[in-house]
């Protein structure tokens, strides 16, 4: 899986309700050690922490759902790209950028911001 497909699959995460199913997909796209952070969770460390999060979150965003906006700039192990939460063909509620760190053909770090 190249860097986009990833950060495709990242996104699907986000937007899958089923725990089982979310789960499998981050074990295909997230290293064991893996760690998310925005302004709202610090530091949340290992697939099954990550999963119980966006779990949680899903519970808060109710049928919102993700999606990618653009690709801004990537080098070596890094992207930086910007999504948006919402209604499909809405205007989105909120927007954002992660850095994405990979490593070894899978994500290693995601830290997001909130625009």
């Amino acid at each position: 899986m190249n860097s986009n497909d990833l950060i495709r699959k990242y996104i699907e995460i986000w937007n899958e309700r089923d725990a089982t199913r979310r789960r499998a997909t981050i074990d295909a796209i997230l290293t064991e050690d893996s760690v998310y952070s925005d302004p709202d969770w610090e530091a949340i460390e290992g697939r099954d922490a990550i999963n119980l999060m966006i779990g949680q979150a899903q519970e808060k965003l109710g049928d919102l759902t993700f999606s990618i906006g653009e690709v801004i700039n990537e080098h070596h192990d890094l992207m930086l790209f910007t999504w948006r939460l919402g209604q499909p063909g809405e205007s989105p509620v909120a927007t954002g950028y992660d850095v994405v760190r990979f490593e070894k053909g899978l994500i290693r770090r995601i830290d997001g911001f909130f625009v």
